[in-house]
């Protein structure tokens, strides 16, 4: 009583490909999404770095107003 499998194997092998290319596209979306999100992150870290030096730079343009107001005798209301 030899049974043929034919069938289900060519059933089985359909069912795999298919979940062989939703893995693949998955994995290509993910890899799109993952580089979504570095360039954001890099655009961020630009960003926040600018920032930094932006606050650096108006820190030291007050301090330099406050000398020039303190040698010059002016009140500055703060």
């Amino acid at each position: 009583m030899k049974e043929d499998f034919s069938e289900l194997i060519e059933y089985l092998d359909k069912k795999f490909t298919q979940v062989d290319e939703r893995f693949d596209k998955m994995e290509r979306e993910f890899s799109d999404l993952q580089g979504s999100v570095d360039a954001y992150a890099k655009k961020a870290d630009t960003y926040f770095q600018e920032m930094v030096m932006l606050s650096k730079k108006v820190d030291r343009l007050e301090k330099w107003i406050h000398k020039i107001a303190e040698k010059t005798g002016i009140k500055l209301d703060e």
